[in-house]
């Protein structure tokens, strides 16, 4: 069963930085890319970046957080990060992983970040 976890979410003052990660098990974690988006309430899912498989080598980034955030992974613990600086309130949502692209629908329950002062 494939399963993704998120977590690192919180409330953070505009200009903070937070830290997401996202452990997969259940499938060949590092033979796939793996997508972070996030939806905002009554908005629908937005895609935010991607990292494609293996080392990771192709990074790609929502314009509007271009600069501001970044996304990694750690094959040896199954794990992808997105690292969020700068967070502006407009950035507010949960954000999820998913495995792959988002057109697959398998992702995580989500974390919440909030950015608020």
């Amino acid at each position: 069963e494939v399963q993704l976890v998120e977590s690192g979410g919180g409330l953070v003052q505009p200009g903070g930085s937070l830290r997401l990660s996202c452990v997969g098990s259940g499938f060949a974690f590092a033979a796939y890319g793996i997508t972070w988006a996030r939806q905002a309430p009554g908005k629908g899912v937005e895609w935010v970046s991607f990292i494609s498989a293996a080392g990771g080598g192709v990074t790609l980034y929502h314009d509007s957080v271009k600069g501001r955030f970044t996304i990694s992974r750690d094959n040896s613990k199954r794990t992808a990060y997105l690292q969020l600086t700068n967070l502006k309130p407009e950035d507010t949502a949960m954000y999820y992983c998913y495995k792959g692209d988002i057109s697959n629908g398998e992702r995580g329950q989500g974390t919440q970040v909030t950015v608020s002062s």
